[in-house]
């Protein structure tokens, strides 16, 4: 098997590496030879069997918009030795608070400081990022993976306002950044997870289930099978586009 360069070598950055979606995508994009660097509010774990190690990771608070920034340099830093080239962001770090009993936070009940902190995770991150690693990503022609939630379309009886809002707009951000990316050939599109079998299910899932017409749960790996597609050639000719992975929930 012939040994890629760092310049020849494929690289990922993925935020909310850490578990469910984030974790199946790492493994996914690490199992066809990609350099992952993963982005999370934690340290690497000591533990982790994850053989890249410390070295392809960043910790940072996306909800801290200063050390977002200097994340963003951290990165630029470590894409120099394969030159300076960004093949896929997939922005997949996301946060839903919910109330004292885990109930979902509506219009009413959710405060200012939660609304913000939403909105700096879910949506304002994701932009500093793109836009940070823009010549990255022009210099590979890369892709940019925005993940939006079926909550974003039709009010969820589990996920928050804020959540739900803040997925809405990622979803249009995600449209106005494929016609401003596009003509320096990068693409960038979104997928709509509905239901997936991770450890944040909500108690209830299981009657929303019955209302799906494939009748199951999604899967971690499902979801990052698809994230992989819109980073590959595969989907040379697609941008601007938002791909439902529900199960036909939305219809």
């Amino acid at each position: 098997m012939t040994q890629l360069s760092n310049e020849e070598r494929r690289t990922l950055i993925l935020t909310g590496a850490s578990r469910g979606i984030g974790h199946a995508t790492v493994k996914r994009f690490s199992s066809a030879g990609w350099r992952v660097i993963t982005c999370s509010r934690y340290a690497f774990p000591e533990d982790c069997p994850w053989e890249a190690g410390p070295e392809d990771h960043v910790q940072v608070d996306l909800a801290d918009p200063q050390n977002t920034s200097e994340a963003i340099a951290e990165m630029k830093e470590r894409l120099k030795d394969q030159g300076s080239k960004l093949n896929a962001l997939v922005n997949n770090a996301g946060i839903s608070p919910k109330g004292p009993g885990g109930e979902r936070l509506s219009t009413i009940d959710t405060s200012l400081e939660d609304w913000q902190a939403v909105f700096q995770v879910n949506f304002f991150a994701p932009i500093l990022l793109a836009r940070g690693l823009l010549e990255e990503l022009e210099c590979a022609l890369g892709a940019v993976v925005n993940v939006t939630s079926i909550a974003g379309s039709r009010v969820h009886p589990f996920a928050g306002s804020a959540y739900a809002t803040s997925k809405a707009a990622l979803a249009s951000l995600t449209r106005e950044m494929a016609a401003d990316f596009g003509p320096k050939g990068i693409r960038v599109n979104a997928i709509s997870p509905g239901e997936i079998d991770t450890s944040i299910l909500s108690p209830g899932t299981d009657k929303i289930v019955q209302q799906i017409p494939m009748h199951r749960l999604g899967s971690p790996e499902e979801v990052a099978k698809s994230i992989y597609f819109l980073c590959s050639d595969q989907s040379s000719y697609v941008t601007g586009a938002e791909l439902h992975i529900n199960g036909g929930q939305h219809v």
